[in-house]
């Protein structure tokens, strides 16, 4: 069973920069792709970003400039980040840590609240 932790959730102010974290209880080598997802109250979950296993990305075009992700790998668990600078009201939201492994496999964090306050 993997588990996916994230942290670094918070209130910031608009403007403001945080730093959320996923870490996975699973060997880089059976990762496909790692996202970071969020999902406001009322709204259709949205993919942020996605890293896929050689280490590209791509991003939401609400988000592209301002959010970065990447990932550290040491030996069987992969952390995930989302660097999210120049935040926004819009940007409010539960962000979800999402893992797409090999065989079909996925996996779902709990998610962490990210409030930015105008």
């Amino acid at each position: 069973q993997v588990q996916l932790v994230e942290s670094g959730g918070g209130l910031v102010q608009a403007g403001g920069s945080l730093r959320l974290s996923c870490a996975a209880s699973v060997s880089i080598s059976r990762i496909v792709f790692m996202s970071w997802y969020r999902q406001a109250p009322g709204k259709q979950r949205e993919r942020v970003a996605t890293i896929f296993s050689g280490g590209s990305t791509n991003y939401a075009d609400s988000v592209k400039g301002r959010f970065t992700i990447s990932r550290d790998n040491p030996k069987n668990t992969v952390t995930v980040y989302l660097q999210m600078n120049s935040l926004k009201p819009e940007d409010t939201a539960t962000y979800l840590c999402y893992a797409q492994l090999q065989m079909g496999q996925n996996y779902w964090g709990q998610g962490t609240q990210v409030t930015v306050s105008s």
